[in-house]
C-alpha cells in the first residue's frame, strides 16, 4: 500500500509513467470508464475547496467508482473533537482510497500512519499540495512538450503558497530549469526553499519585486493569489492583496511562447481580459487536474487497464 504526501514520493521515472497514463486517459477516456467499478473514494476536506475536491470526485466517477466524504470540518465528527487518526481508521472501513485536505501541516501524514487504505494529501496548510503539482507538471509537459530547459516565473504569495513550494521541489530534479521568484519582501519564499531546495540542488534563481522586469525572460508564468486565510491580520492582507495584477499591458511584455498558469481560485491577480489570450492556460490546467487524479487513483489502487 502506498500513500502520496509529496510530489517527491515519485521518482522522475515514476512521474513520467503517471503523466503518460494521464495523457492516455485524456486521449481515450472511454477505455477507463469502468476501471474502478466497485471502488469508493473518500474525500475528507477539513477546509473549503472547489477545484481539488470536485476534481477528485469527478476523477473517481469518470473511472466508474463512487465517492463519499465531507466538505468541511463542521460537517464531520472533527467538530466533536475526533482526531484525524480516528477519522481515517473509521473511513478505512468504508472506502478503498482517501484524499484529505487539512489546514494543519502534517495532518495527512498522521492520517496515512493510521490508515488501512491509500491516503492522498490534497493540501495541508502552507506545506504541500502534491496533486496540484502533478497537475502543473502534466500541463507544462503537455503544452510545452518538456519539463526541462525552462525559465519559470513564480509570482505572488511565495511564502504561504503550498503550490509554489511543491512545484519548486518537483522541478529542481529536471535539467536547466531556472526560477525567477517574483514577490514583495514580506511574501518571499521561506528560507528552507531557498537554501535546502534551490541552493542545495545548485539551481539558478533570482528574486525580484517587479513583475515587469521578469516577464520578457519567461517560458512560464505561475501566478498565485495572496491567500487571505493564511494571514494573521486583515490589515496585512489588504496591503498585499493587489500587489500584482497581470493585465493585457503586462502580457504585451511577455514572449509569444510564454504560458500563464494559476492554481486557482484567482481573486484579481489576473485580469479577466487575459482570459482570451492564447497564452492563458489556467482553465486547461483544471482539465488536466482531473486526468492526473484519475491516473493517480489507478496507480495507488494498482488497477491495470489493457
Amino acid at each position: 500500500m502506498r500513500h502520496v504526501m509529496s510530489p517527491l514520493d515519485f521518482s522522475t521515472e515514476e512521474l513520467d509513467q503517471l503523466l503518460d497514463l494521464a495523457n492516455d486517459i485524456e486521449k481515450d477516456p472511454e477505455k477507463y470508464a469502468h476501471a474502478c467499478e466497485g471502488k469508493r473514494l473518500a474525500t475528507l476536506f477539513y477546509e473549503p475547496s472547489t477545484r481539488t475536491r470536485l476534481s477528485f470526485e469527478a476523477a473517481m466517477m469518470a473511472l466508474g467508482g463512487k465517492v463519499l466524504g465531507f466538505s468541511s470540518a463542521d460537517s464531520s465528527s472533527a467538530s466533536k473533537g475526533e482526531s484525524v487518526a480516528d477519522t481515517i481508521r473509521t473511513v478505512s472501513c468504508f472506502a478503498h482510497i482517501a484524499a484529505i485536505r487539512h489546514p494543519k501541516e502534517g495532518a495527512p501524514l498522521v492520517a496515512s500512519m493510521a490508515s488501512k487504505i491509500p491516503v492522498i494529501n490534497a493540501g495541508d496548510g502552507g506545506h504541500q499540495h502534491p496533486t496540484q503539482t502533478l497537475t502543473d507538471l502534466l500541463t507544462i509537459r503537455s503544452l510545452k512538450g518538456r519539463l526541462n530547459n525552462l525559465t519559470i516565473g513564480l509570482c505572488g504569495d511565495l511564502k504561504f503558497g503550498r503550490t509554489v513550494h511543491s512545484l519548486i521541489e518537483a522541478l529542481v530534479r529536471y535539467e536547466n530549469v531556472k526560477f525567477i521568484l517574483i514577490s514583495p519582501e514580506e511574501l518571499r519564499v521561506p528560507s528552507y526553499i531557498r537554501d535546502d531546495v534551490l541552493r542545495a540542488n545548485h539551481k539558478d534563481f533570482q528574486e525580484v519585486i517587479r513583475l515587469e522586469d521578469a516577464l520578457p525572460q519567461l517560458d512560464l508564468l505561475y501566478m498565485t493569489r495572496v491567500q487571505r486565510e493564511r494571514f494573521f491580520n486583515e490589515e496585512d492582507y489588504v496591503r498585499m492583496k493587489d500587489f500584482y495584477i497581470l493585465d493585457k499591458a503586462k502580457m504585451d511584455l511577455a514572449p509569444d511562447h510564454m504560458l500563464v498558469l494559476h492554481p486557482l481560485p484567482r481573486v484579481n491577480e489576473i485580469s479577466v481580459e487575459v482570459d482570451s489570450d492564447p497564452r492563458a492556460a489556467y482553465f486547461k490546467q483544471v482539465q488536466y487536474g482531473m486526468y492526473v487524479r484519475m491516473a493517480l487513483i489507478l496507480t495507488l489502487l494498482e488497477v491495470k487497464v489493457c
